[in-house]
């Protein structure tokens, strides 16, 4: 069956993923903190906003879903968000993903937790992609971040503040995962049921986080690699610290994590070019507020100046539509990505990119509108139920 019959949303991947994927993996992409209450309003909230239809309007041969953030223009305004350890669901997962989205006109943001680094993504794709900066608790392997960074040609660093205190999310820790620094039984009986899986990514050797390989603090190989990295994340993230970054990066500065009017208003103060408001996935504070549900009061608090992107719970083209009509700049996805290139690799993710355009260009014209930038000027173009 064809790509294009076998995939119509997320969740077809997302259901091809699981059977592929070891448990320990697809339940450390799926899971949320303790009672994933936060997990699912950032689904759930999204019916809260009802768009309005309007019939008969002139249309433009082409619709435009082109956007503009702090000044970068996106053919599609949304984007892969940051998400740890692609290459350990698909091989060269980050790299697949980096292509399509630089065959689709769009950014990419890599993780710091990623198994290909900043050299080899910029090598297979022409293009330096976004970083997503974890502070390490050793300033130096911090300065070694951003030197790489420079040397790259990085351009817009997303400094996640929202992960100091790592929460507790019940699946990983039944299955061990950033527990794990050698091989145990039941880790590979989990490997020996996903034989495709274990073809493509194991013949070559366990991956490790290229961009902390050949440092012996964190460990070999990727799992033990995770558990040391989450263990040395900087707990003593404060404003100051914000403010040490801006003057240490001349380049672009994302606040990621950002999820409280006050903390936009300060991001704000504190001179940075944009905040992602994320909740990160759901998988931090339970019993949190969706994102979507707080965009106004965010873009309110924000200023029109600096650039709103937001994530955690995107699975729609309609998603996006109802976030950039209540305020947004732009949509990082995480999940959705994840879950196409374990089902199908960059074939998967390019197909996904496509699923989620054709979504908003028909959302869009059944709104009566043919361009983002007549959503954004449409204030009662969303109501909420």
């Amino acid at each position: 069956m064809s790509l294009e019959r076998r995939y119509q949303n997320v969740e077809d991947f997302a259901q091809v993923a699981r059977r592929r994927l070891p448990k320990i993996f697809a339940d450390y992409i799926d899971g949320g903190s303790f009672s994933e209450t936060t997990l699912r309003r950032n689904r759930e909230d999204f019916d809260l906003f009802a768009l309005r239809q309007r019939v008969l309007s002139p249309l433009a041969a082409t619709s435009d879903l082109s956007v503009t953030v702090a000044g970068r223009l996106s053919k599609l305004p949304f984007g892969p968000g940051p998400v740890g350890f692609l290459a350990l669901y698909r091989k060269n997962g980050d790299i697949a993903v980096a292509r399509a989205a630089a065959e689709a006109g769009i950014p990419f943001v890599l993780s710091t937790f990623s198994i290909n680094g900043l050299g080899t993504i910029r090598e297979a794709t022409g293009v330096a992609p976004d970083f997503q900066l974890y502070l390490d608790e050793d300033p130096e392997v911090n300065a070694a971040h951003l030197d790489a960074c420079r040397v790259q040609g990085v351009e817009r660093i997303f400094l996640t503040v929202d992960t100091a205190i790592t929460s507790v999310r019940e699946r990983d820790v039944r299955n061990g995962f950033r527990g794990v620094d050698r091989m145990t039984p039941g880790l590979l009986w989990q490997f020996a049921q996903r034989p495709l899986w274990s073809l493509d990514l194991l013949l070559g050797g366990f991956p490790e986080v290229e961009l902390v390989r050949g440092r012996p603090e964190f460990g070999r190989g990727a799992m033990a690699q995770a558990g040391n990295l989450s263990r040395r994340l900087d707990k003593n993230l404060t404003w100051d610290t914000v403010a040490e970054l801006r003057h240490a990066w001349s380049g672009q500065l994302f606040i990621k994590g950002v999820s409280d009017p006050a903390d936009a208003a300060r991001a704000r103060e504190a001179g940075v070019d944009g905040i992602v408001l994320s909740n990160h996935g759901g998988r931090q504070l339970d019993h949190g507020r969706s994102t979507v549900a707080m965009i106004p009061e965010m873009r309110e608090a924000l200023g029109p100046s600096a650039a709103l992107v937001v994530d955690s719970g995107f699975r729609r083209g309609s998603d996006i539509v109802k976030a950039l009509a209540l305020g947004a700049d732009f949509v990082l996805m995480g999940r959705p990505f994840a879950w196409a290139v374990a089902a199908e690799g960059e074939a998967g993710v390019a197909h996904l990119i496509v699923l989620i355009e054709r979504e908003i260009e028909i959302t869009l014209n059944l709104m009566g509108l043919s361009s983002m930038e007549e959503l954004r000027q449409q204030e009662d173009c969303i109501l909420r139920k």
